[in-house]
């Protein structure tokens, strides 16, 4: 476990919690304290640095909230691998790994064009029985997965091969038919994985799962898409920006 240096100013306006999360957090972004890293205990931490405790598990608390660490019960606090933020705007998980400069893989497990599934058709305004198309996949970094996804497109795209999905995003695919998603309804949530999920994320028992459904709609308002996609929690976060009425 490697000590970071920290200087703490107790004449600065700057709250010593926020000296010290700022701090550690530069850490993380540098490449000092690495994915998987143990993280000093808050006991040692502020025995070190001559803070109070509460003032220490604030900042802990904060760097929690951010994403960078994790806490697990059994393990303690490590170094959160880096994260995915998608932005309260419409991109493909695909597209959010490459801006941040990761080499997304995606591994095909379904693919079928005559599935029917009540709830995805009427996401589409669709009839309970209409054939639709069907893709699963496990979306990751590298060899990291981040992401199990389903989703459900209109019969018109039963064209759609296993080639193209693992060559780029979905969304790139449909603008390559004229079809452009710009605008979607999100319900964002949280649970805990099954059985298959957690040996398709490597995930523990205990581990939570982000979930995300989406209904995407092209500019005549008709709908493209309906996807039903499950996180890891330690892999990716939503990020919207709200604005007052």
């Amino acid at each position: 476990m490697e000590t970071i240096p920290v200087v703490i100013d107790r004449s600065s306006p700057v709250p010593l919690y926020h000296q010290l999360a700022e701090q550690l957090m530069a850490a993380i972004e540098s490449g000092t304290l690495g994915p998987g890293d143990a993280f000093e205990n808050e006991l040692a931490l502020a025995d070190r640095l001559d803070l109070s405790r509460p003032t220490v598990r604030r900042a802990i608390a904060e760097l929690v909230q951010r994403g960078l660490l994790v806490r697990r019960r059994g393990i303690g606090t490590t170094v959160a691998s880096p994260m995915v933020h998608r932005r309260d705007e419409l991109t493909s998980l695909f597209e959010d790994m490459e801006r941040r400069g990761q080499a997304p893989v995606t591994t095909v497990l379904r693919l079928e064009t005559e599935v029917t599934d009540a709830t995805a058709a009427a996401a589409l305004g669709l009839p309970a029985d209409t054939p639709l198309v069907f893709i699963e996949r496990v979306r990751s970094a590298g060899d990291m997965p981040a992401a199990v996804m389903h989703n459900w497109l209109p019969s018109a795209f039963g064209d759609l091969s296993i080639a193209d999905i693992e060559a780029g995003s979905l969304y790139a695919w449909l603008r390559t038919k004229g079809i452009k998603p710009v605008v979607a309804h999100q319900v964002i949530g949280a649970r805990r994985p099954t059985a298959r999920e957690r040996k398709l994320l490597k995930l523990t028992a205990g581990d939570p799962l982000l979930t995300m459904s989406r209904r995407a709609y092209a500019a005549d308002g008709s709908a493209v898409e309906y996807g039903d996609h499950c996180y890891r929690f330690d892999q990716y976060a939503f990020e919207v920006t709200v604005h007052e009425r």
